[in-house]
């Protein structure tokens, strides 16, 4: 026998329709980093297309902007003495100094879409994913290491993306071994051998941390409803 479905029950496949119920949660902190050139911007880029209501979080930076880039929507450009002061004023939730540039994520905009159940994904190193794992907002985050297929791969994609002069990318990819040993710290690791199967690994891994029991923070009220409809 068919049982009467509560009121709040009923405004919840009212809002999302029958075959598609979908409990209120707190939003994600999904970090996604990798040695320079192992595709995890590309990657990133993909993982939004397929999800538009994914947040990227915008740095800040001291670096010049390059060609292209915007003030708000690439970076935040800042100087020295602004990024110091943000940092001295806790409004940043991570920040590191990456090849003579501050790099760092304002903590304002993150908080609020987590309050919002929306995720935000960032780009960053290893140095700014410690952080954000040691903050008030750790018990929210899902890491993701991206691995090339080989050393010889990602100074391959460091050539071919003809941005860097030969003595940058030489100190990449010196860099990229002191990355890569911190593979281990991350809660998933991908080795991007092919963007679509890369991909579609990490849909799989968002589709099921968001289906975690503690993220969805409707399932409560949602049960407690369940429970008091009357037996039929």
């Amino acid at each position: 026998m068919t049982r009467p479905v509560g009121g709040a029950i009923q405004a919840a496949l009212e809002r999302h329709g029958a075959g598609a119920m979908e409990m209120e949660r707190s939003g994600l902190l999904v970090i996604l980093s990798s040695p320079s050139g192992a595709g995890k911007s590309t990657l990133a880029r993909r993982l939004m297309d397929w999800d538009p209501g994914l947040r990227f979080s915008v740095s800040a930076t001291t670096r010049k902007p390059r060609p292209g880039e915007a003030e708000g929507e690439h970076y935040y450009f800042r100087s020295a003495a602004e990024f110091r002061a943000m940092v001295a004023a806790g409004e940043m939730l991570e920040h590191a100094e990456v090849f003579g540039n501050f790099y760092g994520t304002p903590r304002t905009p993150v908080e609020e879409a987590m309050r919002a159940g929306r995720d935000t994904l960032f780009d960053v190193d290893w140095q700014g994913g410690q952080q954000i794992r040691a903050s008030s907002l750790g018990g929210h985050v899902v890491s993701i290491f991206v691995l090339p297929p080989s050393l010889a791969e990602l100074e391959r994609r460091l050539v071919g993306r003809q941005q860097d002069a030969p003595e940058v990318i030489a100190a990449r990819m010196r860099k990229s071994r002191d990355e890569i040993s911190h593979w281990a710290e991350y809660d998933y690791v991908i080795v991007n051998d092919d963007v679509e199967r890369s991909v579609e690994a990490l849909k799989t891994i968002l589709k099921a941390e968001r289906m975690r029991r503690a993220r969805q923070v409707g399932l409560g009220p949602f049960v407690r409803a369940l429970m008091e409809e009357e037996n039929a």
